[in-house]
């Protein structure tokens, strides 16, 4: 893991954005299209609101989140919606979106037909991850009912996932598809949370699952 500190957010995000763009565009010089998987949550907004707008042979980008809340898109939580009213839009529209929701009553129901689509995008080109004040990332929370599943070595890509204080169902890309991205970044913000990844170095992977993607990980931090 590589920290980097930044002097303020604002800096920070549009670095961030450059760097992104920079090996998306790096990784299509040398395959014909690139996997870009990234969180929902209010953190990378402003890096979607940067990446948009930049230059890049988007039609040839696959974008995917890292985990979804199991709710249609027209839902208030839906990352989904997210996604396409901050990073899919502009030059970035050309993108060509990965689902990890579709109408099912629960997400075990469907994700064989998910993970289908899923797999011919790995390994992961670029990956920016978030992560919570308690070291979950994706929907990989330290008290989720299939948490020991989802850091195993032969894990499948996506899984379904239930953790206290979770509103809804998630589905979640597991912790060996993360950690086997190309390309890794996370960002977060905050004392609470720097706080948090320095607690992590002194514990196990299912009590911080950061630990089980942070290797060779470029942290992005600013107060």
């Amino acid at each position: 893991m590589k920290l980097i500190e930044y002097p303020d957010r604002e800096m920070m995000m549009i670095d961030l954005a450059n760097q992104l763009a920079g090996e998306l565009r790096a990784c299509l010089m040398n395959h014909e299209t690139a996997s870009f998987a990234v969180p929902g949550g209010t953190t990378p907004g402003p890096i979607f609101d940067a990446l948009c707008a930049v230059d890049l042979h988007w039609s040839r980008i696959h974008v995917m989140l890292t985990d979804e809340r199991w709710v249609p898109e027209d839902h208030p939580r839906s990352n989904t919606a997210l996604l396409r009213e901050r990073l899919l839009k502009e030059r970035a529209a050309m993108a060509e979106l990965v689902p990890l929701y579709a109408e099912a009553e629960r997400p075990e129901d469907i994700l064989g037909t998910l993970s289908k689509a899923i797999e011919p995008e790995l390994p992961i080109s670029v990956l920016l991850l978030g992560m919570g004040a308690d070291a979950h990332v994706a929907s990989i929370f330290p008290e989720a009912d299939n948490l020991s599943a989802a850091l195993e070595a032969d894990a499948p890509p996506l899984m379904a996932m239930r953790a206290p204080g979770a509103e809804e169902p998630r589905v979640t890309l597991t912790a060996r598809v993360l950690d086997g991205a190309m390309s890794k970044h996370i960002v977060i913000t905050g004392s609470e949370k720097r706080e948090t990844l320095e607690r992590a170095r002194s514990q196990r992977r299912w009590e911080a699952p950061v630990r089980a993607v942070w290797n060779d990980a470029k942290v992005h931090w600013a107060e």
